[in-house]
């Protein structure tokens, strides 16, 4: 079972939220090497603030995290450095603000993917493959 958490400020908008977690759902096109059951991420959780995405971390064990820069209140990268400092998980932050991010990420985050808005499925996917390359999907 893959798990993962959305981080956004409205987490269940329908055209975002709902599209990553629909997405990640048939995340299964994308393995590599056939493994028995359902290879699609199964479980998600969702946190609108960054204290919500910190505190629903904790004890947790994610397989990625998406992120928006903007959690009402507070701040997607802020969120994921606290959860990220305790224990390595892939980040794809989802954004509107990509020229901003790609600046405050250097060197804090280098690992972090960015999907622009709007999402395409394609470059969701191509995200995911890239976070989690060899790791999870023997690709």
């Amino acid at each position: 079972m893959l798990t993962v958490l959305l981080a956004r400020h409205k987490p269940r908008e329908k055209l975002i939220g709902g599209e990553v977690r629909d997405t990640l759902s048939t995340y299964s096109q994308l393995r590599a090497i056939p493994v028995g059951g359902d290879l699609g991420f199964t479980s998600f959780s969702f946190a609108r603030s960054e204290d919500a995405a910190i505190a629903g971390a904790n004890g947790e064990a994610f397989d990625l995290i998406t992120a928006d820069v903007r959690l009402l209140p507070g701040d997607g990268v802020k969120a994921v450095e606290t959860i990220c400092a305790k224990r390595h998980i892939p980040v794809i932050f989802i954004t509107g603000y990509a020229p901003d991010i790609k600046e405050r990420l250097q060197g804090r985050l280098p690992d972090a993917t960015i999907v622009e808005k709007p999402i395409k499925e394609a470059e969701l996917m191509a995200a995911v493959r890239k976070v989690l390359g060899d790791l999870q999907f023997g690709g």
